[in-house]
């Protein structure tokens, strides 16, 4: 595909909601309700018909737990890296992880943790579809939320602004 003909997708998911066990926070699980919330977000992802070519994901036992059952849900499991490096993530970090991509996936999906997930897609969107941008700037980023950025152009060129935000999603809208 050449890199100008369609757009690429960023599509962002904050882990589910995590339990609260004596535990140190990396190791953290899913809470009942994160485990339906997983399961709720892997339908939206499905029900939006993309084909993902690349999972990049959390090291975290809860964003592990989230994407296992989020990826249940879709039709095609893309190929899955866990990151440590998404885990406490700034948004510099981040968008650091994004100039790595390799140029043959057009569709990627990163399923990590706030404040970094929210800091990424309002950094990223200067525009938006509908009243998405609103929304996201009104409620957050809530746990199981999913965002999807738009972008034209290389991944090495990804930076502030390039995106525009097609869909924006939380499991209590």
């Amino acid at each position: 595909m050449s890199v100008a003909a369609s757009p690429r997708r960023i599509v962002l998911l904050r882990h589910a909601k995590a339990d609260w066990p004596s535990v140190p926070d990396h190791e953290r699980p899913l809470a009942e309700r994160g485990r339906q919330e997983a399961s709720i977000a892997g339908r939206r992802l499905a029900d939006l018909g993309i084909t993902f070519d690349l999972a990049v994901v959390s090291s975290a036992v809860r964003t592990r737990e989230t994407w296992k059952l989020v990826a249940h849900e879709l039709s095609q499991r893309p190929k899955t890296i866990y990151e440590d490096r998404l885990y406490d993530a700034t948004l510099g970090d981040l968008l650091a992880l994004l100039t790595e991509i390799p140029e043959e996936v057009d569709n990627l999906l990163l399923v990590g943790h706030n404040p970094g997930m929210h800091a990424l897609a309002d950094a990223l969107c200067s525009e938006a579809d509908d009243d998405h941008l609103a929304r996201l700037d009104r409620g957050g980023f809530p746990t199981a939320a999913v965002a999807v950025i738009t972008f034209s152009g290389p991944w090495k060129s990804v930076e502030h602004g390039v995106g525009r935000l097609t869909d924006y999603w939380a499991p209590h809208d």
